[in-house]
């Protein structure tokens, strides 16, 4: 899919033809969409049209900063010939559908928020250590305080930080958990471009908008976004909020069903009024 600069985003599509499309957004951030799988197998009931942001494999180059970069999503439903497009974004993907919504009023017909990156929406304090406190695994205590250290500095440096804190995007720790961390790979280049010439005032900005009906779904194990930021997050938005029990950052992985309850029925609603994709 060309852009107006002259990118080319991959785009793939999960889920029958003929069913209504739902943009899906990964964290990372620019982290290889790999690791969404078919999100608990929300696949069977929509069309999941996964974007690749810049800076992902399969896109390739750098991202020009979430704020930027949301006018891909909205190239993403131009190609879909769709006035309006659901999203379901996971984690720092959530900002740059956030920044769709906020920039291009009415072309976002509803927002699915998992997981969010939240404090900065909000400058609630980030209650993560108090949750990490709750564990008494080795490897929370790594990644509590490899998240507590420097920022990396280069892509050796990343890449350890992700391998220490991979832990602490789960309830659990088990085999099931650290082979789904394994997948998905992201660079301290991509990430650290992700960040860049946003405005200031974006998190006003994005609070004041008219947003259109948005839904927040948290855990209330998540150690990497935490609760309370979280709860107030969603308040800022005025959003519906569901916080999953023994649940962390990845809540298709370790609560598949509950998971797809709550998206299932955020989506159901809006179901009746989108054009499938077999009719774009």
């Amino acid at each position: 899919m060309d852009t107006a600069d002259g990118a080319r985003l991959a785009v793939e599509i999960h889920g029958s033809p003929g069913s209504v499309p739902v943009v899906v957004l990964p964290g990372g951030p620019c982290r290889d969409p790999a690791y969404l799988g078919d999100l608990a197998g929300l696949a069977q009931t929509r069309a999941l049209v996964i974007l690749h942001p810049r800076g992902t494999p399969a896109t390739g180059g750098l991202s020009r900063g979430w704020w930027t970069d949301a006018a891909d999503l909205i190239r993403v439903a131009d190609h879909l010939r769709a006035p309006a497009v659901d999203v379901v974004a996971h984690s720092a993907g959530t900002r740059l559908a956030l920044a769709a919504a906020a920039q291009h009023p009415g072309r976002i017909r509803s927002l699915a928020l998992v997981t969010p990156a939240a404090a900065w929406l909000t400058g609630a304090p980030h209650d993560g250590e108090a949750l990490a406190a709750e564990r008494n695994e080795p490897e929370i205590a790594r990644a509590l305080a490899s998240m507590k250290g420097e920022a990396p500095t280069d892509e050796t440096a990343f890449q350890r930080a992700l391998e220490a804190e991979a832990a602490a995007g789960y309830a659990r720790w088990t085999p099931t958990e650290r082979q789904h961390a394994a997948v998905g790979a992201m660079t301290w280049m991509a990430a650290s471009a992700w960040f860049r010439d946003f405005p200031g005032d974006a998190a006003a900005r994005i609070r004041a908008a008219p947003l259109p009906p948005t839904f927040v779904l948290g855990g209330r194990a998540d150690i990497l976004s935490g609760v309370e930021p979280v709860r107030a997050y969603a308040d800022a938005l005025g959003a519906d909020l569901t916080l999953l029990e023994n649940c962390g950052h990845y809540p298709w992985v370790e609560q598949p069903a509950a998971f797809r309850a709550a998206l299932d029925d955020w989506l159901l609603l809006r179901t009746s009024s989108a054009p499938s994709i077999g009719s774009v």
